[in-house]
């Protein structure tokens, strides 16, 4: 027998997990630096996206990309400390300075133990592994590779060199999710906070535009189709349970509610279709909300047919054609493991820049190549005068 969307999306109450709330949050993405930036483009609809001819000196499959050309680490963080960040580890420290700013939860002495760091990524900085690996078998004899890149090629680079830099003595974690990252990384925190290993985290996801970045999205829509330049960029959350932000009388700029998370047949197969239907029904059950309040569908598209395809037919089932679908990618571009975070930093930018949204209920779609996908369930809320940030 198959349930109907209606069924499917009935509130289950006694399941609702722990929600998170989001107290602040900073974004880099390929329209620029900041919360304005992002909403900025968002209510243009596009973003153009830039030359990056001049980046690398290795080939690039084409000139344009959402890439931030100008950004250098030492504008944001001094010269001190950061001479040898790679472009990853900077743009996720950037992030977490600017989510440690716009939030109202004060770090100190009394409470850095109970406060940590979750980061989702693809690979780490491919960039530095495949350079760094290619120096061992280029340099001469005996392997003259600098020591100092070492760190650079190790996955949880971001995440440890945040710890250290903003004195959070918390979890420290680095999930490896690709499309999923940001999702994983929200479940993992549900998880940690709710089971009393942290009091607060930041958590989000990075992603660097290199060259090798580049020709992996080159390729991809060489097989399946395409058209979006690449992109790069993090996003940072201050996560924190909601019940004990609204017990201290504290307003989040979001909630939680749901994330669900599977891994089924590729995309293009009925299954994954089914897979993803199931996620998103899970997530909306989980979260004790109905089809019909959902206002916003925040999807991966990415311009792939075998894969929007396959995400739009999985939304319709459960949300029917009613809800805004925010394509984000239009804007950042394809940013792989940053594209999930893309994706609630513009929920939050828009509930940030208009109050009439206040309260309203959006859900996160996404997809992976290799059948996995996901789904999150948001509210958001705007800022009035006053409030923290």
């Amino acid at each position: 027998m198959t349930a109907t969307a209606a069924q499917l999306s009935a509130p289950a109450p006694s399941t609702a997990p722990l929600a998170l709330a989001i107290t602040g949050f900073g974004v880099l993405s390929g329209p620029g630096i900041g919360i304005e930036a992002l909403a900025g483009a968002l209510a243009a609809g596009h973003a153009p996206a830039a030359d990056v001819s001049g980046m690398f000196e290795d080939p690039l499959p084409r000139r344009r990309a959402h890439a931030l050309v100008d950004f250098k680490v030492r504008d944001h963080l001094g010269r001190k400390g950061t001479s040898f960040f790679d472009r990853s580890t900077s743009l996720a420290m950037v992030a977490c300075k600017e989510a440690l700013a716009d939030t109202d939860l004060e770090v100190g002495d009394g409470n850095r133990d109970r406060i940590g760091i979750t980061l989702g990524t693809t690979a780490g900085s491919v960039k530095s592994t495949s350079d760094y690996s290619r120096d061992t078998f280029v340099q001469e004899r005996p392997y003259l590779v600098n020591p100092l890149l070492f760190p650079n090629a190790v996955m949880n680079c971001a995440a440890g060199q945040g710890a250290i830099r903003y004195g959070l003595k918390g979890v420290n974690a680095t999930i490896a999710g690709g499309h999923l990252a940001m999702l994983n990384v929200l479940r993992y925190s549900r998880n940690l906070i709710g089971c009393g290993y942290a009091d607060a985290l930041l958590a989000g996801s990075v992603e660097e535009f290199s060259p090798q970045a580049a020709w992996a999205v080159h390729y991809a829509q060489r097989t399946d189709g395409g058209h979006l330049a690449p992109g790069e960029g993090a996003a940072v959350f201050v996560v924190e349970s909601a019940a004990a932000v609204r017990a201290a009388g504290r307003r989040p700029d979001a909630e939680i509610l749901a994330v669900e998370t599977g891994v089924y047949d590729p995309p293009g197969t009925d299954r994954f279709v089914e897979g993803l239907t199931s996620c998103l029904a899970r997530a909306l059950q989980r979260a004790g909300v109905r089809a019909d309040e959902v206002s916003t569908a925040a999807t991966a598209a990415s311009g792939m047919p075998r894969f929007d395809e396959a995400e739009e037919a999985a939304v319709t089932a459960v949300l029917g054609a009613g809800p805004e679908r925010l394509r984000i990618k239009e804007v950042t571009g394809e940013a792989f493991s940053a594209s999930g975070a893309f994706q609630l930093a513009a929920l939050l930018a828009r509930h940030r820049t208009q109050p009439a949204r206040d309260g309203e209920l959006s859900v996160i779609t996404t997809l992976g190549a290799d059948g996995a996908a996901g789904a999150a369930v948001v509210r958001g809320w705007s800022r009035a005068d006053g409030d923290h940030g």
